[in-house]
């Protein structure tokens, strides 16, 4: 049956208040068009629903059955409106993110207290996964937007690169030799190297750069996670590639200290993805705007 929802409405307002004005002026029109709605509605579903009784206006026992329904689809309806409207002034809210776990230690959560401050109802859900997992899961529909090594070459994600970031060599003074002056990469690859697992985009990068020098890489340890390089690089089995936020403090103690080399080997560019023509929701826009300043 392809009924007018505009019928019910009417219908539900003055069933409400067993009122045509009072419809009438909650609807903006007249009462005669209040009640030429009734009437349609009426004859499409071939009952009578109002019967009036001198200037009162009653509900018939089908109308009775109808209003309990079209009041509870009409409660619904306004609770959607109204969780709709809190997401938009951010009242409410979820944001799912995929991200590694060091950019989520040293870049992520900082900004995470911030928003959360500001957005307290606004839920925060964190994936750690690596570069290439973010991408699928993101695909899958699993998160919102990730926070990728870069680059990223899918046509079905949207790239917006917004930070740079540096790996650097540290080592404690089991390597003293090494203090206060600069080595090449060709001596670098003679110490026993610490380094992240090579499914990682980290460990790929620096490959990569070497492999254009003709140079390749066996490290003594690998691992998946950059604090354990630090603790294993802290007890001298090796000279550690980490993310150079990761190890400041830990430098600023003297507890290691950083390798410096005549060139760069890891500058990496860090980029938020999302999926190409899916909208985000309002509270995932407003982090990663306030993210990106």
């Amino acid at each position: 049956m392809d009924i007018n929802f505009e019928l019910y409405k009417v219908f539900y307002h003055t069933a409400k208040n067993e009122s045509f004005s009072y419809a009438a002026q909650k609807l903006h029109v007249s009462q005669s068009a209040v009640s030429q709605s009734i009437k349609n509605l009426e004859d499409k579903l071939n009952t009578q629903l109002i019967f009036r009784k001198t200037r009162e206006i009653k509900l018939t026992p089908e109308g009775e059955i109808l209003f309990k329904h079209i009041e509870q689809a009409y409660n619904f309806i306004k609770s959607a409106e109204n969780k709709i409207l809190q997401w938009q002034t951010l009242e409410r809210g979820e944001i799912r993110i995929g991200v590694s776990d060091t950019i989520c230690k040293y870049y992520l959560v900082p900004h995470i207290q911030k928003f959360i401050s500001k957005f307290p109802k606004v839920k925060i859900h964190v994936v750690n996964r690596t570069s290439q997992q973010i991408q699928d899961i993101l695909k899958e529909g699993l998160i919102d937007f990730g926070i990728v090594t870069l680059p990223v070459d899918d046509k079905v994600l949207d790239v917006s690169e917004f930070i740079t970031v540096k790996d650097i060599f540290v080592a404690s003074d089991k390597f003293h030799n090494l203090k206060n002056k600069k080595i090449s990469i060709e001596e670098l690859l003679k110490y026993p190297l610490l380094m992240l697992d090579k499914s990682t985009s980290t460990r790929r990068n620096v490959d990569s750069i070497l492999l254009k020098k003709g140079l390749n890489i066996l490290p003594e340890i690998e691992l998946e996670s950059i604090d354990l390089l630090l603790e294993f690089a802290k007890i001298g089995l090796g000279i550690a590639l980490v993310l150079k936020e990761s190890a400041s403090d830990i430098i600023k103690n003297d507890q290691l200290f950083e390798v410096q080399l005549n060139e760069e080997v890891s500058l990496r560019k860090l980029g938020i993805i999302t999926i190409r023509n899916v909208p985000l929701s309002r509270a995932s826009l407003e982090f990663i705007h306030s993210y990106k300043k």
